[in-house]
């Protein structure tokens, strides 16, 4: 434990779907000074996202469904665009993408290339999301995808041109923090 935190204590808030924590402890601040701290604390396991590319035609697979948090913070229809993505339950990061791109939007990949591994919102969550890009062609696609139906998903696959879904940034239409990150991963390096 580093020397600046002590005396942390956690409470079991929840158990549910994750597992929320309420913890206090004790912070020594830049100055030397003690202070007891409260926060709460959700562990939903990590996970990993990946944007699939085509790079002869110039586009991306992207993914929608309903995120109901975002309904509650202002998003009137609750659904998101958004890269693939999922928990790792108890597999690596490259057999859980995988398995997710299969689930999700119907194409077997067989090769995924790690980007970086990002906290995505650590002031609360303990998550990493581990981000992938992956090349893919027509002929890799072996289902409509959609989802697990007993995971109660529905997920629309979408094939935007690169150009329009990077687009889709600027006029708001995409907000996923993972999703635009790794967009402008695929600009940055000269991808598409």
């Amino acid at each position: 434990m580093p020397k600046y935190i002590k005396n942390i204590k956690k409470t079991l808030l929840s158990d549910n779907w994750a597992i929320l924590h309420k913890v206090t402890f004790d912070y020594q601040d830049s100055k030397g000074k003690w202070d007891p701290q409260v926060r709460e604390v959700y562990d939903r396991g990590n996970g990993a996202a990946v944007i699939l590319y085509n790079k002869e035609h110039g586009s991306v697979v992207l993914t929608e469904q309903l995120r109901m948090p975002t309904y509650f913070n202002g998003n009137p229809s609750g659904m998101l665009i958004e890269v693939c993505a999922g928990l790792l339950d108890d597999n690596d990061p490259e057999t859980a993408i995988k398995k997710e791109i299969e689930e999700e939007t119907g194409y077997h990949i067989s090769a995924v290339e790690k980007v970086m591994d990002l906290y995505m919102s650590p002031g609360s969550v303990t998550e990493i999301v581990h981000l992938f890009i992956a090349s893919y062609t027509a002929k890799d696609k072996v289902s409509e995808g959609g989802g697990v139906a007993d995971e109660n998903e529905d997920i629309k696959v979408h094939e935007y041109a690169f150009a329009k879904a990077y687009a889709m940034i600027k006029t708001g239409e995409i907000k996923d923090a993972k999703t635009v990150i790794l967009l402008q991963h695929l600009k940055l390096q000269g991808i598409l």
